[in-house]
């Protein structure tokens, strides 16, 4: 063997030492993804959407979509689709700005209308990342979502085949926070929660989750979703799912 190719032989091993070593999968047998804002997210950005929404429902804008992120997670609850918390949470806004509420529900239907589901692309270093994560590690999704709609978004992403479990939560089982979930789908994997982490960017639904359920959350936040202060704080954290790929 040359030396070149030793010294490629030990970076590659030493790459692979520093991987298998990262504290938030020490000893994890099992990794769960959270699908949206994680692995994928739209084409259109939400606040495109927003922009198309109120021009096709013939409505002047009256929030921006800092204020629907704000404030979205007020309208969630068990038993509430995500385009209902949309629809009244559009409608609550209208009610403070004095408005109809029936205006926010009009353009929280044309959002519906205008979100193509199959139009979805993988966030950078998701796919790398479960590629290096494969090898060693079962895999599996939790999301928040009807199950039309989420496998459409894993099939479009190219996704569908890599994951042993995907838990539709919310239809499957009790939607994220809540450990059922979690639970069913480290049932699915047969894997330990002592052995498992989940990675998500919400802190309310699957840092909170994760912790209900006994795994270690591994939190990766967009842009709109970073705060100096997390509550709850998760055990990890990444800037992005880049940070756990790596080349062959």
């Amino acid at each position: 063997m040359s030396d070149d190719s030793a010294l490629a032989d030990d970076a590659a091993l030493a790459d692979d030492a520093a991987f298998a070593e990262d504290s938030a999968l020490a000893d994890a047998e099992g990794v769960l993804f959270d699908l949206d804002g994680t692995l994928v997210e739209y084409e259109r950005s939400p606040g495109q959407l927003l922009a198309l929404a109120f021009e096709s429902a013939g409505v002047e804008p009256f929030f921006d979509v800092a204020e629907y992120f704000d404030r979205f997670e007020d309208h969630l609850a068990p038993g509430v689709s995500i385009a209902e918390g949309r629809a009244n949470c559009f409608a609550a806004i209208a009610a403070d700005r004095g408005l109809d509420p029936e205006r926010g529900r009009a353009v929280a239907e044309a959002f519906r209308a205008e979100r193509d589901h199959a139009r979805v692309e993988c966030l950078p270093g998701a796919t790398a990342a479960l590629d290096a994560l494969a090898a060693d590690h079962a895999l599996g999704v939790v999301t928040n979502g009807p199950p039309e709609m989420q496998a459409t978004k894993l099939e479009s992403a190219g996704l569908a085949e890599r994951f042993e479990a995907v838990v539709f939560a919310g239809h499957d089982a009790a939607a994220k926070p809540d450990p059922e979930p979690f639970e069913v789908a480290l049932s699915e994997l047969g894997v330990e929660r002592d052995r498992a982490v989940h990675v998500g960017n919400s802190l309310s639904s699957d840092v909170a989750g994760a912790h209900a359920a006994g795994l270690r959350s591994v939190w990766v936040p967009t842009a709109d979703d970073r705060t100096p202060s997390p509550d709850p704080e998760p055990h990890h954290s990444l800037s992005s799912l880049r940070e756990w790929a790596r080349s062959d």
